[in-house]
């Protein structure tokens, strides 16, 4: 009767037991309730946060809300009659993918803004820990005398010669590098290393962490003064 009268059959579905715990609950009602004026009733509240759990673990596609819809469509129309070019985006091809639903098509075409990756907050707390002990390194060492620093080079070897940050090296630490850089670059922090190209060209990590580890307690003690030739000799043998 349904197929003679234009309409289409329900999808059928199947009833199954799931368990949650009380803060899962919670935090379920809540998101529920923020959804629309009405809300969404928890069955399908879940039902849609498991769409969109599917869908965010795909990684051959992007997903977009249906107000995001809207807005990349009214955006279009903008450029449009704004008669802008040269942008990065393709407001006819979105336009498209919205349409076709070939959510798969921007990560082909536009690799520089649809791509998996997110910085790892332990690899942000490690570069800010770096930066910020070389910092207090090479500020310090720019302060010693002739005699200091050939006690360094004589006490240190090769690595009290030319005490300055190397960097993060580009194949085993390319997260850690393109932190430092946008750091530095992009947010204008940690100055002095403005310019440099930071990458060091061979790994860091094991040795860098092993100075932040012996720099630590020595950083409540530097306010009113820098390193001492013997903590930056310390800091540079760790």
């Amino acid at each position: 009767m349904y197929g003679n009268q234009g309409y289409a059959m329900p999808p059928k579905s199947e009833r199954f037991e799931l368990r949650l715990d009380e803060e899962q609950l919670a935090r379920v009602d809540e998101w529920a309730r923020d959804q629309g004026d009405d809300g969404l009733s928890r069955a399908a509240a879940i039902r849609e946060l498991i769409d969109i759990g599917l869908s965010a673990g795909s990684k051959g596609s992007v997903r977009f809300s249906d107000g995001e819809k809207m807005l990349m469509l009214m955006m279009g129309d903008v450029f449009k009659a704004l008669k802008i070019k040269d942008s990065d985006s393709d407001p006819d091809f979105l336009a498209e993918v919205i349409y076709g639903g070939h959510y798969w098509a921007p990560k082909w075409e536009m690799q520089g803004v649809f791509h998996d990756h997110v910085d790892n907050p332990r690899d942000v707390s490690h570069v800010v820990d770096v930066l910020d002990m070389w910092s207090f390194i090479e500020e310090g060492y720019e302060k010693f005398g002739a005699a200091e620093k050939a006690a360094i080079a004589e006490q240190v070897g090769p690595l009290g010669k030319h005490v300055q940050l190397s960097g993060f090296d580009g194949n085993s630490e390319s997260s850690q590098m393109s932190i430092a850089r946008f750091l530095v670059n992009k947010m204008d922090r940690f100055a002095r290393f403005k310019g440099r190209d930071l990458n060091s060209h061979h790994p860091t990590y094991g040795r860098y962490s092993r100075m932040v580890e012996l720099f630590e307690p020595m950083r409540s003690t530097l306010v009113g003064h820098g390193l001492s030739a013997d903590q930056v000799a310390a800091l540079l043998q760790a």
